[in-house]
């Protein structure tokens, strides 16, 4: 792996930056980070990987080990990342119909900025 250079905080975390998986690969460029503003928490990176096999792909902030200047390191091979798209269908949902899981809301976050919705 390159010098990476400084670690950095996910609010500098800039679009391009590569992303290494666990075992020092590249595996692509963020393409967006996510967060909950309200929160001010990390939720995760969206990686386009299209330089190799998958597209986009969602990198959970549990599955992020450090974010430096210069790159992105995993804590997961590139085919544990989750895919940000969801199912076909249309699902009508209600807020009283129960809680959502904290990665069900963080991909919901990811689809919508990727599809133009956020």
């Amino acid at each position: 792996m390159h010098d990476l250079g400084d670690p950095i905080a996910y609010l500098v975390l800039q679009p391009g930056t590569d992303v290494y998986d666990a075992a020092g690969e590249r595996v692509g460029r963020v393409e967006h980070v996510l967060f909950d503003d309200r929160t001010d928490v990390f939720d995760g990176i969206v990686v386009d990987t299209r330089a190799g096999p998958g597209g986009l792909r969602f990198a959970d902030a549990d599955q992020v080990d450090e974010l430096y200047e210069r790159g992105v390191v995993l804590k997961v091979a590139a085919s544990a990342l989750h895919d940000p798209e969801p199912g076909p269908g249309v699902i009508d949902a209600d807020a009283a119909d129960g809680d959502a899981s904290p990665l069900t809301e963080k991909l919901r976050r990811a689809w919508d900025w990727i599809s133009g919705r956020y």
